[in-house]
């Protein structure tokens, strides 16, 4: 019989972990937890060759994708997190509280930039 374990951090860990550190935390913890999804999903792929019963098999085959689950959850949680922060950075950047920024001469012609039609 084949037991197969890994350890996955808590909604809770991962969500006060990036609360209480900087930006460039979260890409790191996008970064380890793409790596977990990847090592299970190799495990997953390696179960079958695995020795035990169908009925072993089976319910690690259950555990690994509950905890791929859970682990893309925290990924697309983390990476809405990193958007935010980008999007909060550009709007600051740009100057703009919210508003979306209008160029001078699209949908508001001034005068360097009006078309005259003569027909």
């Amino acid at each position: 019989m084949t037991t197969i374990t890994t350890s996955t951090p808590g909604a809770s860990q991962g969500s006060s972990a990036s609360a209480s550190s900087g930006g460039n935390d979260v890409s790191s913890q996008i970064s380890r937890i793409t790596n977990q999804i990847t090592k299970l999903q190799k495990q997953l792929k390696e179960l079958s060759n695995s020795s035990g019963t169908a009925e072993e098999k089976q319910k690690q085959q259950e555990q690994i994708q509950a905890q791929i689950k859970l682990l893309q959850a925290q990924l697309a949680q983390l990476q809405r997190q990193q958007a935010e922060e980008a999007t909060k950075k550009q709007e600051a950047k740009d100057g703009s509280s919210g508003s979306t920024k209008i160029a001078d001469g699209v949908n508001r012609p001034n005068a360097d930039n009006q078309i005259n039609v003569y027909i």
